[in-house]
């Protein structure tokens, strides 16, 4: 007896979409990604302006930035966004080059499969030609040491162009190779020493490189001296004042004398504390906690500078930049944990008060402080500096450059189209779109500046054939040129991440057939529509 009862196997409210429909549908949400910030890439690129629901504005060119920004829903498109976190985690610059690969090489994919090529050999081409890449690049980058100053501004230079900061790159160069070879400690270079303060007010190329650290706190008490030289200075993270017990205590007194001895006592108490201080030289507090307010008499008696509740990670920075040691008890404080520094002052920035920590030895820990007009510019040229710094710091990681303005790009894809000539199967095709889709980064590059990017690419093309490696777009002077003459270079890393990135990602979306997705009750967004941000 058959039974006719069709077989039901998930809830009436999941959402599945299958086979070519779900492979298309996720290809178009990667591509549409990488549309989104494609009009970003190079110095000639646009910025974006995005408004959150609040009304807060962030107007930018940073890849990872924007898409952060976006709320994306679609589940593909989420995967893209983590290539660009992936990126900025690693190097701190190449997003966009990384999304743009991406959505590339999955827009060429689709080709391939209109041409009933299985997603598996596409896959396996894939990862044939990211293989290879990697090594056509390692034999391509050149050699740096961190003697090379003039190179490392270089390419600090290159990843700052397009980002606001073109008037002021010359002098943002200088500061951050210099604050880059100072926190080097054996051989490693950690960029959370490098602090970056904003301070409203000034021009952008008011910017200036700080050796030693600077405090968005200001003074205490109005009586302590406004500046101090030759600094001695005391990091503390425990109150200056009393505790308060945990738990309701009560004290009995039957006389106005028991009062006014327990009052006293605490004065005394904390004239211990202060004394205790003086003792040790110090002329500068910096207090993780609070201070209470007869201290703060005290100290500005004895012409003590006092900051209270800095930041721990802030006198951890006042520690490397001064040599100083953070102490937990007063009976710890000598002169030996003190740190030194030639000044500590309080400066006025526009509205508010900073304190500047000017002069130190031979700080392990620097500040950089931005100036600018309005919040929004000082937020972008901050994303500069990191771009700036992160590239410099993964050059002298890895040692290894290569040439920028996309003639590293044409140059691979020639080589992998030379190894694709080499395979008999038709994993061929697929390392000949891999190679086209490194192309998309000079012609965009190309397109971004208003040249024609058809020319380009065949000009590129020609002149890496006839064995003109560097041969790349210079768009200063939108013309092809060699650009290890004209400077354009950009660390290896980069590069690297961003092809290993891309791949992956390319690869994993390609071998979904099926997306299953359950719906929360009242969540009218589909997963199924290629409505990516949310915002229809």
């Amino acid at each position: 007896m058959t039974n006719d009862k069709p077989v039901v196997l998930m809830p009436e409210d999941i959402q599945r979409i299958m086979g070519k429909d779900a492979q298309r549908n996720n290809i178009l949400a990667a591509r549409m990604v990488a549309e989104v910030v494609k009009t970003t890439l190079g110095p000639k690129g646009m910025d974006k302006m995005l408004v959150s629901p609040t009304g807060e504005i962030v107007v930018t060119n940073d890849g990872v930035t924007i898409l952060q920004e976006m709320q994306i829903e679609h589940p593909a498109a989420k995967m893209m966004v983590e290539v660009a976190k992936t990126q900025e985690s690693e190097v701190g610059d190449g997003t966009t080059t990384a999304v743009m690969i991406a959505g590339k090489l999955l827009e060429n994919a689709e080709k391939l499969l209109d041409n009933k090529i299985h997603p598996t050999i596409i896959t396996k081409g894939y990862q044939l030609a990211a293989e290879k890449a990697q090594k056509i690049l390692q034999e391509i980058s050149m050699q740096i040491t961190p003697e090379n100053e003039d190179i490392l501004r270089q390419i600090a230079m290159t990843s700052m162009t397009g980002k606001g900061a073109e008037g002021s790159k010359e002098k943002f160069s200088k500061i951050i190779v210099k604050a880059v070879k100072q926190i080097e400690e054996g051989g490693r270079y950690d960029l959370d020493n490098i602090k970056i303060e904003k301070a409203q007010g000034e021009g952008v190329h008011d910017t200036e490189l700080i050796s030693g650290i600077v405090l968005d706190k200001e003074k205490v008490s109005q009586d302590m001296p406004k500046k101090l030289g030759d600094a001695r200075i005391a990091l503390i993270d425990f109150p200056l004042e009393l505790k308060n017990p945990e738990i309701d205590t009560k004290i009995s007194i039957s006389s106005p004398e028991q009062l006014q001895n327990f009052l006293n006592q605490e004065e005394e108490a904390i004239k211990e504390m202060v004394e205790k201080i003086q003792k040790s030289m110090a002329n500068v507090v910096f207090c993780q906690k609070g201070i209470d307010d007869f201290a703060q008499f005290l100290l500005a008696k004895a012409g003590i500078y006092a900051c209270r509740r800095v930041a721990k990670s802030d006198l951890e920075k006042i520690a490397k930049a001064t040599g100083g040691k953070i102490v937990s008890n007063l009976t710890e404080l000598n002169p030996e944990v003190l740190g030194k520094a030639e000044v500590v002052e309080e400066v006025k920035q526009g509205e508010d008060y900073m304190t500047y920590v000017r002069g130190c030895q031979n700080p392990k820990a620097l500040s950089i402080l931005i100036h600018g007009g309005t919040e929004h510019v000082m937020d972008e040229i901050e994303r500069a500096l990191m771009d700036g710094l992160g590239d410099v710091v993964s050059s002298l990681k890895t040692g290894l450059i290569v040439p920028g303005g996309g003639a590293i790009e044409i140059e691979i894809a020639r080589r992998l189209r030379q190894f694709g000539q080499t395979l008999t199967g038709r994993e061929q095709l697929a390392v000949e779109e891999f190679a086209s889709a490194l192309e998309f980064i000079p012609v965009t590059l190309a397109e971004n500046a208003g040249m024609d990017p058809i020319d380009v690419l065949t000009e590129l093309k020609s002149r890496h054939d006839s064995g003109d490696k560097n041969a790349g777009l210079n768009l200063f002077t939108n013309k092809i040129e060699n650009v290890l003459e004209a400077r354009i270079l950009e660390p290896y890393k980069i590069k690297s991440q961003a092809i290993n990135s891309a791949s992956e990602v390319a690869t994993m979306i390609l071998r979904i057939d099926d997306v299953i997705a359950s719906e929360e009750s009242g969540n009218q967004n589909q997963p199924g529509s290629s409505n990516i941000t949310g915002l229809e």
